[in-house]
């Protein structure tokens, strides 16, 4: 006996007196014998069973979808199309009809008409594992990875055990990576980190999406996620050489130079040619003032892959550093060459112009500051509904000076502010932040200051622009400088407060001797402490005044013994304050600060102890020893050597001296 005659055996056993109604059992039994010719590759007897089905069955919709099943392997895709929708006209609700319909479809690229096959099989059949799973395959293919996770994850909530699921997930982790790294090169950096952290559901082991998530990060300016993310890579793959790279990167960031340098070290060990490792350790050197290594590192990247922008940008940093300014130049130049939309290698060009004067060159490629790709700053855009000032003519114009940067920078350029006004401009308001407020609010020409919390109510006004491109628009030059003292006033009110608590029978001297803790400079442009300043106590005939707010304010609090000081800065409100304070002072004596910069406004004598070159900034030019943006009464002592501020602080001592002497003479 054949195998179709123990099946016919089999259906036909049992039935009503030998005399069975055999319409209904004999189209399932040709239905089973198609099954088993199909399996056997034989095609064509498997559709004559199933086209006898079909004439036999009172319900033929299973014998017109075995039926379909043939033509698709036959590549009838039409006459495939044809039985299953027949299937669907004798059945409905038929779902294996349409998961077979969407099968079809996808097999010919209809990508969505097959996902809607699949869904209406869903809708009829809800917990049909293999249609989850195959409309996962075609939202895949269309790009909506995250609804094919939840198509797959639910095929497997169904059948747990269902390899092909486990594996197409595995797949859309991989294609979740892929689409990351595709938007975090165009920028797209919420909808990387989206699409790696989807990885990471699938596969909490996937160490290269948390490494890349944490280079996605770290652009976004999430430093603390990203260091975290990059450890957890090296966690789970200990010699993933750019996991260690992007934590040496984010670490550099966040002015942990010291294991920044470590990281970059083991990216490099673990895999020598890789060149943005080579790079970000040249920076870290850098800013740990190894000089020498930094260059040698930057060069290494650039024996690696000549072209790489980045690394040129990171030996110009280095070079100008060193003093080696017309070779900085041409490393910038040849970072912008391979890539013109480098906007950190353009700043980076800008300040190398400001420092040497070359101010026409400086301030268009000074814009750059704000550019979207760089995040040097943290520039967030004022949100506004009027125009940024691109130089148009203001007559009869309103506009509105953003605030940008430090309170020094604030300081200095609100010096173009009286300039807006002859030029046209019917209403100037200025925002700021709020301890400027009251100090800004007496300069010629402004008729509104609006701190940073109230500029959510600004009325509208024609145009808008950062206080630091006014140089540029006012074409700026070393020789055009608007240096007319003082540009800043304080009402007699403030005045009065700060009267009675100075002296008045010696020479006042104000002291400021550390910056902000927030500055990526500070530190640099500190002194340890205010001991150092030691020789200037034995100059008889002074009052020394500590303007110390901050970091320092607790040693002028309580200063040693032997060190004249009296303390104001703790009852310092705001700048307006200070400026009170300067103001009726006889000179000022500070670091590279803000103080500096109000003192120098206010017309007031100041002397500025600067750091060694490599961290001068730009606007004190190099070698000078006096301002251009504040003639006659600034006076600038430089630091020769980074490691020996009490040569610089003896050579402040044997000045003041003398100008004590003068003074004294003079009376």
């Amino acid at each position: 006996m054949g195998i179709f005659d123990r099946f016919r055996a089999t259906a036909l056993s049992g039935t009503n007196g030998g005399k069975p109604d055999t319409s209904g059992q004999d189209a399932t039994l040709l239905i089973d014998e198609g099954h088993v010719l199909e399996a056997e590759g034989n095609l064509d007897e498997a559709m004559q069973r199933y086209l006898e089905a079909v004439r036999l069955a009172p319900d033929p919709a299973r014998a017109h979808l075995n039926r379909g099943n043939i033509l698709l392997l036959q590549g009838d895709l039409q006459g495939a199309l044809d039985a299953f929708r027949t299937a669907i006209k004798h059945q409905p609700d038929y779902a294996g009809a349409y998961y077979n319909i969407g099968h079809a479809l996808l097999g010919n690229g209809q990508l969505d008409e097959a996902a809607a096959s699949y869904r209406r099989a869903l809708e009829i059949q809800p917990d049909y594992a293999e249609v989850h799973c195959s409309l996962g395959v075609v939202l895949k293919d269309l790009g909506q990875l995250g609804d094919a996770v939840a198509h797959f994850q639910r095929a497997l909530e169904i059948n747990p055990d269902w390899v092909e699921a486990h594996t197409n997930l595995g797949f859309v982790s991989n294609d979740l990576y892929s689409m990351g790294n595709a938007l975090a090169g165009k920028g797209q950096l919420e909808s990387a980190v989206e699409s790696y952290r989807k990885a990471l559901e699938i596969n909490p082991d996937f160490a290269e999406a948390y490494c890349n998530m944490g280079l996605a990060l770290q652009e976004f300016g999430q430093l603390e996620e990203a260091v975290a993310c990059c450890r957890r890579a090296i966690e789970i793959k200990p010699d993933l050489a750019e996991a260690h790279g992007n934590l040496g990167s984010a670490l550099q960031k966040l002015g942990e130079f010291e294991n920044a340098a470590a990281s970059c070290r083991r990216a490099v060990n673990y895999q020598p040619d890789f060149a943005e490792a080579h790079s970000n350790l040249g920076i870290a050197l850098k800013e740990l003032g190894q000089l020498d290594s930094a260059v040698a590192s930057c060069r290494k990247a650039l024996e690696i892959k000549p072209d790489f922008a980045e690394a040129h940008n990171n030996l110009g940093i280095t070079l100008h550093a060193l003093g080696q300014l017309d070779e900085a130049e041409t490393s910038y130049r040849r970072a912008l060459e391979i890539n013109p939309g480098l906007a950190v290698a353009r700043y980076n060009l800008s300040l190398l112009f400001l420092c040497q004067g070359r101010y026409v060159e400086a301030w268009p490629n000074f814009e750059a500051r704000y550019d979207p790709s760089y995040f040097g700053w943290n520039f967030i855009p004022p949100n506004l509904p009027f125009p940024q000032w691109q130089g148009e003519p203001l007559t009869g114009k309103s506009l509105v000076v953003w605030t940008e940067q430090g309170f020094g920078d604030n300081i200095q350029f609100a010096r173009y502010f009286p300039m807006l006004k002859p030029g046209g401009v019917s209403r100037l308001t200025l925002v700021c932040m709020p301890p400027l407020k009251a100090l800004l609010e007496n300069i010629v020409g402004v008729d509104a200051v609006v701190s940073l919390s109230e500029a959510g109510s600004l009325p509208t006004h024609d145009h808008w622009i950062y206080a630091m491109s006014l140089p540029l628009l006012f074409a700026t030059t070393v020789e055009t400088i608007p240096a007319s003292l003082p540009y800043l006033s304080v009402l007699p009110e403030r005045l009065d407060k700060w009267r009675w608590q100075l002296p008045t029978d010696r020479l006042k001297v104000g002291l400021v001797w550390k910056g902000s803790a927030t500055n990526k400079n500070g530190a640099n442009r500190s002194l340890p402490s205010l001991s150092i300043l030691a020789p200037l106590w034995s100059i008889p005939g002074i009052t020394f005044i500590s303007l110390q707010k901050g970091q320092g304010e607790d040693e002028a609090a309580i200063p040693p013994a032997g060190q004249p000081i009296a303390h104001m800065g703790s009852n310092i409100q705001d700048f307006a304050d200070t400026a009170a304070i300067v103001t009726q002072l006889d000179l000022v004596i500070c670091i590279d600060t803000a103080i500096a910069h109000l003192a120098g406004a206010l017309n007031k004598p100041c002397w500025v102890l600067l750091p060694t070159a490599s961290v001068t900034d730009w606007r004190w030019l190099r070698e000078r020893t006096d301002s251009l943006w504040y003639p006659g009464v600034m006076r600038l002592f430089r630091q020769t050597d980074p490691d020996d501020w009490p040569a610089t602080i003896r050579e402040v001592a044997q000045a003041l001296e003398t100008w004590v002497d003068e003074r004294v003479n003079a009376i």
